[in-house]
């Protein structure tokens, strides 16, 4: 599902016109990303919890030429699925 799907199957679901759905999604994508930006998790009770991990600087090696690089450090966004999730989708492969 693409977020033009997205957005008309909620629309549908909630009885709300798509521009509003819309407006909606995009103000949820701004909230998490500038929370897990302040260093803050997102928790959804049933869904699940947007986090960030740190990452520390490593070495690697530059598969073309071999050569050793650095990669610097960094915080990576993670999702962890919440119980509800996760029957819900296990329920689907039984």
């Amino acid at each position: 599902m693409n977020r033009v799907e997205l957005v008309s199957s909620i629309a549908s679901a909630a009885e709300l016109r798509k521009t509003d759905v819309d407006k909606v999604l995009n103000a949820f994508i701004d909230v998490v990303k500038a929370t897990l930006a302040d260093g803050d998790d997102v928790r959804l009770i049933g869904f699940g919890t947007f986090y960030t991990v740190h990452r520390d600087a490593s070495e690697g090696r530059n598969m073309r030429t071999g050569e050793p690089m650095h990669i610097p450090a960094r915080d990576l966004p993670k999702f962890k699925p919440g119980k509800q999730l996760k029957d819900a989708v296990a329920k689907r492969t039984k």
